[in-house]
Parts: C-alpha cells; structure tokens; sequence
C-alpha cells in the first residue's frame, strides 16, 4: 500500500483528500503546519507528498526545499489557490514534481498521482543499481550522483534528467520525449522547461574547461554523448 503524507492547512479539504485517497487504497498520514510536516517527511518513508504552499510555520516552498536539501527523492505534488507563471516556476524550481492548483476536481488530483508514481516506476525499473557515463556515476537506489568520487548535488528533476540521458547515451531525445518522461504531459508545463533544466544540469556536472557531457541537437533536442 502506497502511503502519502498531506501537508494543508485546510483541514476540511485536508480530511477531503485524505478519505478520496483511502478510498483508493492508499495510506494516508495528515499534518496542518509546515514544520511538522517537515518533521514526518523527514522522519518516515514515503511514496509521495501532497504539500500546500501556503503554511503555518513554515511555508510550503522552503519545506519542499529542505526536504530535498536532505536528499528525499519523495515525489512532492505542490497544492496551491496562486496560479502565477511565477508561483508555477518557483514551485519547481524548489523541488516539487508537480503543481495543482485550487479548486481542482479529485480525479485530476488522482491522475497526477498516478503519473508521477508510472514515471518513478520507470525510472527506477532498471535492474541496473548503477549508472555510468565517463566520470559520472548515478547510484540509482540511494539517488547519488558522483562526478570523479566527488557528489554532486542536484533536485530531484535535475537527478530524473540525468538518469534518462545516461540510460539513452548516443541517443538524440526531443524535447517533448523528455518532458513526457521526467515531467509527464498531464503538468502542462511547456517544452522550454527541458531547455531550463539542461541548463542547470550541464552547471552542476560539467567542466568549464571541458565539453559538455549532454550535446544540443539543434532543432530537435538533446543527446549525451
């Protein structure tokens, strides 16, 4: 049985979710304030998180954004009643997978939950404990990311990006393939989101005075190589 954690501080759309979801079949756990829902998600094992942004305590962007300093890989779906492209992007850039926005309807709740637990079950379907490019390694199930013996830190879409283009090397991705895998298309994010995160992801692994490791084909996506 899959268990959730809900951080929200309306508890009548907190009690809401939290029988829709038993009534799934999964195990729910609930927290109305940020800091001890920081506390259970650091604390217990969880499949996925459903996060508020706006919290007692502690806000939802900086729990979302400790949670991850603390290299939890837990998918985090951000709940939220803003719906600014500024809220949308600070909302990832802090960590979380995906965004929903209030009010929404229970069964689009429900299919971003089963998205983003079909691409965690991909992503992690490989027999393969280890992934190896060059002097990068990924160890896949304590989600580390190693560059000559030394860790490199990244969020959890920076680390999801990187495992689909060491699992591809010398094969050219469009953007739309990547953003199927690592964001699913039920975000509705736009394509320029990949060509965000390469960028982050190409400051954190490469060398300044070395190529890339991932290749931009131009017109049509990416490539490591």
């Amino acid at each position: 049985m899959q268990k959730i954690l809900i951080i929200e501080d309306e508890k009548n759309l907190a009690r809401f979710i939290e029988l829709e979801l038993n009534h799934e079949g999964y195990q729910t756990t609930v927290s109305t304030d940020g800091r001890r829902g920081l506390d259970l998600a650091l604390s217990e094992n969880w499949d996925a998180i459903l996060l508020d942004l706006m919290l007692p305590e502690l806000n939802g962007m900086e729990v979302c954004r400790r949670i991850r300093q603390a290299n939890k890989s837990i998918p985090i779906i951000m709940i939220t009643a803003r719906d600014s492209v500024l809220d949308r992007v600070s909302g990832l850039d802090s960590g979380a997978d995906d965004y929903i926005v209030k009010p929404f309807a229970i069964e689009e709740l429900l299919a971003r939950l089963r998205s983003m637990f079909r691409r965690v079950e991909a992503l992690t379907s490989n027999d393969l404990t280890t992934l190896t490019f060059k002097d990068l390694v990924i160890e896949l199930e304590s989600c580390i990311v190693k560059k000559a013996d030394e860790v490199i830190g990244l969020t959890k879409r920076e680390f999801d990006l990187l495992v689909i283009f060491m699992s591809n090397i010398n094969i050219v991705l469009t953007r739309e393939v990547l953003l199927n895998k690592v964001w699913g298309y039920s975000t509705g994010v736009e394509t320029n989101v990949v060509d965000v995160y390469v960028r982050y992801l190409r400051n954190k692994i490469d060398d300044q005075n070395e190529g890339s490791y991932i290749h931009t084909v131009r017109g049509t996506g990416y490539v490591m190589r």
